[in-house]
């Protein structure tokens, strides 16, 4: 399936600059994986870079600089951003590797209330970047709410809908601050989603704010 909503511009030139968080760097290959568009932009966004470098003048760079790149080019290197891996599971190789090959349904989800369960994926301590599964079920409208930094959302089973689309199988919800929405699952099949975050959501429910800390998200 090929993914009809795609990664925003910047977001690609952030990913191949090595500006990208690492979350969101897992998403956005996640999302290549069903996407060769996205795939394609980021070639030719790192063939720009290249040749913007080659053209400048020399300048010494730091090890921190050096660093955070090579570890966001290896979260998104060549050999993670082929086609979805055979395995046990139905997501891309470069999902399985932080997850492992097991089925989505044999993870082990948290519940978090009527309707809908996280699971929190390990990456590198003290980055300032979230990643996290969402299982939705059938008919589940997830409180409206906005976003306290940029939010990138892959759909990896399943699809739902907001005031900017719908989105399925392989899609991307590439969204900023000042994005404000309601998504809504689809009826007959749960909704298995891929979230990065730069800072938790902005619930318009009082209660949902107060309980926020609790929940996680």
């Amino acid at each position: 399936m090929t993914a009809t909503h795609h990664l925003d511009e910047a977001t690609i030139m952030a990913l191949a600059a090595g500006t990208l968080g690492e979350a969101h760097g897992f998403a956005a290959a996640t999302h290549m994986a069903f996407c060769p568009s996205c795939r394609a932009s980021l070639r030719e966004a790192e063939r720009l870079g290249g040749s913007l470098l080659a053209a400048a003048d020399e300048e010494a760079v730091s090890d921190q600089c050096r660093s955070a790149t090579l570890a966001s080019l290896e979260a998104v290197s060549p050999e993670k951003r082929k086609a979805p891996a055979k395995s046990a599971s139905d997501v891309p190789a470069v999902l399985c590797n932080l997850i492992g090959n097991a089925p989505l349904e044999e993870i082990r989800w948290k519940k978090m209330g009527p309707g809908i369960a996280t699971h929190a994926i390990p990456l590198t301590p003290g980055g300032r970047t979230k990643l996290t599964l969402f299982r939705i079920e059938p008919g589940y409208r997830i409180p409206e709410h906005g976003h306290g930094g940029s939010e990138l959302t892959v759909v990896l089973r399943g699809s739902f809908t907001d005031k900017t689309g719908h989105y399925m199988k392989g899609d991307v919800s590439d969204l900023d601050e000042e994005t404000e929405h309601q998504p809504i699952v689809d009826e007959g099949e749960t909704c298995y989603c891929l979230f990065a975050t730069e800072a938790p959501a902005r619930f318009k429910s009082r209660l949902l704010r107060l309980l926020q800390p609790l929940l996680g998200f």
